[in-house]
């Protein structure tokens, strides 16, 4: 595949952040991986790793110190905010919290509304488009005259995720999106997204703590630790033969029902941390 058949690339991105002391951090280091049209790509790691300075780094809201960031052939790595609001029809966001990104005086028809209307569509237009935002993401019709509180996390968050495919993006940053939810709607909002990038061929970014959760809906993993990568490759083969001892870590540190192999987890976990990073 060549560069051109690419929908996003990041080539030795770097972000540094400044704090009042003039004390410099550097969140990203040299950090370079592409994603193609209709994949999901998994950005794995512990707090810290610098896997949601990506996702920032993506949208514009992380100060980018060096390095590009191309998306569909253009340099997007540090454009004006107007062109950057352009580019929401194309690129768009789900947050990890659903409830602080959405309006809590709005009803769901009107925050569905919000971003047509803003691109121009008829009133008329807009409120067929949010009625089968709602159906897509399997919410009731009569969601839409309801506020965000009314709806339980997996509920509000199937509301962003409706949000972010009102428009018909190229890609949506995934900010762990489940991770402040049970398992059993985690699956629901997962399977959700797995069908909606089937029937659209959306790209998702998918920015998560857990290697488990990442398995289930990625084709690729980028492994990240302390602001750079340190593997990265298909997920069948990054998860089933983990090459570095950190992604081992990982994949080890991930609970499982079965008492007696999370035992065994435990144990190679232990054996692990003795050997440190290689």
């Amino acid at each position: 595949m060549t560069a051109d058949d690419l929908l996003l690339q990041a080539d030795d991105l770097e972000v540094t952040y400044r704090s009042r002391g003039r004390k410099t951090f550097r969140a990203l280091n040299g950090v370079s991986f592409d994603i193609r049209p209709g994949e999901t790509l998994g950005l794995v790691g512990e707090s810290g790793s610098g896997k949601t300075t990506i996702g920032r780094a993506i949208l514009g809201l992380a100060p980018v110190s060096n390095g590009t960031v191309t998306f569909q052939g253009e340099d997007i790595t540090h454009l004006s905010s107007a062109r950057r609001r352009s580019l929401a029809t194309d690129l768009q966001v789900v947050f990890q919290d659903p409830y602080t990104s959405l309006n809590p005086s709005m009803t769901i028809a009107d925050i569905l509304a919000e971003p047509l209307t803003i691109q121009g569509w008829t009133r008329a237009d807009a409120h067929a488009r949010v009625r089968a935002l709602l159906d897509r993401v399997q919410l009731p019709a009569d969601a839409g005259n309801r506020l965000p509180r009314e709806f339980s996390g997996g509920q509000r968050q199937r509301v962003a995720i409706a949000r972010a495919i009102a428009l018909n993006p190229k890609l949506i940053v995934c900010d762990e999106p489940v991770s402040a939810l049970d398992l059993t709607t985690q699956a629901r909002v997962l399977d959700l997204l797995i069908e909606i990038q089937q029937d659209t061929g959306v790209s998702l970014l998918f920015v998560s703590h857990d290697l488990a959760v990442v398995r289930h809906i990625s084709h690729r993993v980028v492994v990240l630790y302390r602001g750079g990568i340190v593997e990265q490759g298909e997920v069948d083969q990054i998860t089933a033969h983990p090459a570095h001892a950190y992604t081992k870590r990982l994949f080890m540190s991930a609970p499982v029902a079965n008492v007696a192999e999370q035992r065994l987890r435990r144990e190679r976990l232990h054996d692990l941390a003795k050997i440190g990073d290689e």
